[in-house]
């Protein structure tokens, strides 16, 4: 009996264990910006894996600056999503390649305010899955922070 179980739990992590990548596949593809690079920040904004580019949280600052929009959740907000949608662009993306995004936000009573700005970038039928939570505190003392999932194919 007790060999049957050792087999069994065995055959279940072989199953479970994904496999070695194939020769010749490539791996992760890390993308910094010049922006990134020239703040020192310790991130990639985007990872691409397969077909799947892999968004860093992006914060409500200014392209290339350590300081946030002005403008409370309105202007932060649609700070983020333009964050977004210039790491989309340099990919050859548009928000319509989004599927997944998780939102961090520092006061969740501003859910109102961050949606107003946030589902206008979407086509109705085209919103991506989203999660969200609140958070003690964020990056530059961020009122939000959202990072996302988004469509590839071929690594574009």
């Amino acid at each position: 009996m007790r060999r049957m179980t050792i087999a069994l739990a065995f055959a279940v992590l072989t199953l479970t264990v994904p496999a070695p990548a194939a020769a010749g596949e490539a791996g992760p593809v890390h993308h910094r910006s010049e922006a990134t690079r020239a703040l020192g920040l310790p991130f990639s904004d985007a990872v691409q894996v397969g077909d799947v580019l892999y968004i860093s949280g992006q914060l409500g600052n200014l392209p290339g600056r350590m300081e946030l929009a002005p403008g409370g959740m309105e202007g932060q907000a649609r700070q983020v999503m333009d964050n977004i949608g210039a790491i989309l662009a340099a990919r050859g993306l548009t928000y319509d390649d989004l599927f997944k995004c998780t939102v961090m936000m520092a006061d969740m009573s501003q859910w109102g305010a961050f949606n107003r700005v946030y589902v206008p970038y979407f086509k109705p039928d085209r919103l991506p899955a989203r999660s969200a939570f609140g958070a003690s505190g964020l990056a530059l003392g961020g009122l939000l922070e959202v990072e996302c999932q988004a469509w590839s194919p071929a690594g574009r």
